[in-house]
């Protein structure tokens, strides 16, 4: 029987084969894209390794919190999984295309699981033009001096989409350091009415030519006003025409509002996320 070949840690002098692949498929690789332009491929400048599988790297997936694989057979799947199953498990979920994260999960499963949960259809969106509604031009950067602010509601909203309160079992340091950062690079965007945040988005990842819009939050008693439809528009502005790159969300494909919101900002489905809730 022939032996499987392993899935292998890349190092810097696999920079341009890489960046190569990359920009193959920006919207789809801007989480590792943005991650790899910043600070190469060392892991420990990195946070996290990047596997890759075959010599013209035919498969590729990141390893850190997220467990993220970008491309890749069935064959490199499997070298994938077995490169994950021979060390504790780090990430918290599996993300990325839907077809390659759902086929790991199989995988990896019977020792990683059950999940607390699947989303195995996210659509992820795009758009590459000024948006087709109005900005909200109250939405602006979130100022240092407001992270408490702030704060209240990046945590409201990741209890809401995620299940669990990052705050909690000691993690309210690192979640804090987390949103101060976002803040602090410019990337946190806010519309405040009388000190309360009413909506809220961030730019999780930026990438030479890819923005992806992450944390989209309105206020309970501020939804179903238009609000998530204007702030989004003006996140998805800042993006296109402020900073010239291409716009991209993902979505849960059950939530029928902000979707109908985004394809009213101009959003475009291009592709097919899949998440795995550890």
């Amino acid at each position: 029987m022939l032996k499987l070949a392993g899935a292998r840690l890349l190092e810097e002098r696999d920079s341009l084969l890489v960046r190569s692949v990359l920009d193959s498929a920006p919207v789809a690789a801007c989480m590792v894209a943005a991650r790899v332009e910043e600070a190469g491929l060392h892991p420990l400048r990195l946070g996290g390794e990047l596997w890759g599988y075959g010599s013209r790297l035919t498969g590729l997936c990141f390893s850190g919190v997220n467990l993220i694989p970008l491309r890749g057979g069935p064959d490199a799947i499997r070298a994938f999984a077995d490169r994950a199953l021979r060390r504790r498990r780090v990430c918290s979920s599996l993300v990325g295309p839907a077809e390659q994260v759902l086929a790991l999960w199989d995988e990896v499963a019977r020792e990683w699981g059950p999940a607390r949960e699947i989303r195995a259809d996210q659509p992820l969106m795009v758009l590459s033009e000024a948006p087709h509604v109005p900005p909200d031009p109250l939405v602006r950067t979130v100022r240092t001096d407001e992270l408490d602010r702030y704060l209240p509601a990046a945590v409201a909203m990741f209890t809401e989409e995620v299940g669990i309160d990052p705050s909690r079992d000691g993690g309210a340091a690192s979640y804090r350091a987390r949103v101060a950062d976002l803040i602090a690079s410019g990337r946190a965007f806010a519309r405040f009415e009388d000190g309360e945040v009413v909506f809220k988005a961030e730019i999780g990842a930026l990438s030479r030519t890819v923005g992806q819009i992450q944390g989209v939050w309105v206020h309970p008693d501020r939804r179903s006003t238009g609000l998530g439809t204007a702030g989004t528009a003006a996140v998805a502005d800042r993006l296109v025409r402020g900073l010239g790159r291409t716009a991209s969300l993902y979505v849960n494909d059950y939530n029928i509002a902000a979707r109908l919101a985004y394809r009213k900002v101009g959003f475009r489905q291009v592709g097919t996320f899949g998440t795995v809730l550890l």
